[in-house]
């Protein structure tokens, strides 16, 4: 069977390359005799895996050495609960600006004094909420953002201005998909089953003057300070998944790195919003200045025509097409391992189904 077109938000697509070298290498990692997947985490030659990945990460998003690269299990989900727990002490604000941004609100408030500083969440998520520099406290001890909404197809369209609070970022749905200052943040932590690489790794990056600070409850797992500590390793990381992280920045290097992956998946998303601005069938979700170039988000108004749209996408090759229980619809996840051809493919799709509307 030819391979399909998968427009899931996640797990999601990931690059032909890293897959086929992956399987090469199933069996016999460079001549050890062993599997990745059986490799002892101690040992030398999974450190070697370990240490390219971090090296790459750090290659492709220009970390600076004042920042530490953790690579750990629990998803993002797991960090809702880890930011406020090695963060919190005084006082922290978010922007609630989608559903996982709400839920980390939700979670963080369970630790501390937690505000909502802005929020969209009665327009159902439709666009980022503006931020008031007036409303923002000067001495809060971090601000908390998602860059990329992926159920409501949102993207932050810039920073707030914070002064010196350190600025914490989901950046699970548009890490490495455009450049991005780590500089400006104090943390950034995202899942990796988007543009990193399989489920089951999660990147947190974080400035060092920020460690050591987490409150004495916080269980060594989630503890960011205890884990730069012990390499990443204070339990067994997910082995697999990190090499497979590897191997697909290695084709995002390859590819030109984030600039030129940012280029192509602005073509990419203008090909798709183009088409949907000018449908008289189709509409687009979210407002144009919060739109993302990650997560399209779509529907026709009419749930059952929604619904046969989604299944005749999959008869023809194109997949996961369906919007999320909460939103409803559709949407179209083109993260950096989708080819433009891929996209060029649902448009034609979308032409035809509308045509014979």
């Amino acid at each position: 069977m030819e391979r399909v077109y998968q427009f899931a938000a996640g797990p999601a697509v990931m690059p032909e390359q890293a897959l086929r070298r992956a399987a090469e290498e199933m069996l016999n990692w460079r001549g050890s005799g062993l599997s990745v997947m059986e490799m002892s985490h101690r040992s030398s030659a999974y450190q070697e895996i370990f240490d390219h990945t971090v090296s790459l990460l750090r290659e492709l998003m220009d970390i600076p050495e004042e920042y530490e690269v953790l690579l750990l299990q629990g998803g993002a989900t797991g960090q809702f609960s880890a930011v406020p727990l090695n963060l919190l002490q005084t006082s922290a604000d978010y922007v609630d600006s989608g559903h996982f941004a709400h839920t980390a609100m939700k979670e963080a408030q369970k630790y501390g004094a937690v505000r909502c500083v802005a929020s969209s969440r009665e327009e159902n998520y439709c666009r980022v909420p503006a931020v008031n520099a007036d409303a923002l406290d000067p001495q809060a001890d971090y601000l908390y953002v998602t860059t990329n909404n992926t159920i409501y197809g949102t993207r932050l369209p810039a920073l707030p201005q914070c002064g010196n609070v350190p600025i914490v970022a989901d950046m699970s749905s548009n890490i490495l998909s455009e450049p991005c200052d780590v500089r400006r943040y104090g943390v950034i932590f995202a899942g990796a089953q988007k543009n990193i690489g399989p489920a089951g790794l999660t990147v947190v990056i974080v400035r060092r003057d920020l460690l050591g600070r987490a409150a004495a409850k916080t269980p060594a797992v989630l503890n960011w300070t205890v884990m730069a500590e012990k390499g990443s390793m204070l339990n067994t990381p997910p082995t697999y998944a990190i090499y497979m992280a590897g191997l697909c920045l290695e084709w995002l290097r390859g590819e030109g790195g984030v600039k030129a992956i940012y280029e192509r998946n602005l073509r990419k998303a203008k090909l798709l919003y183009d088409y949907l601005d000018e449908s008289r069938l189709f509409k687009p979700v979210a407002e144009k200045f919060s739109r993302s170039i990650m997560n399209v988000t779509f529907r026709t108004g009419d749930e059952a025509l929604d619904a046969a749209f989604v299944k005749e996408a999959a008869d023809a090759g194109l997949l996961s097409l369906k919007g999320h229980r909460q939103a409803g619809g559709m949407r179209a996840s083109i993260y950096n391992a989708m080819p433009e051809e891929g996209v060029r493919k649902l448009v034609d799709f979308m032409h035809k189904f509308e045509k014979n509307r």
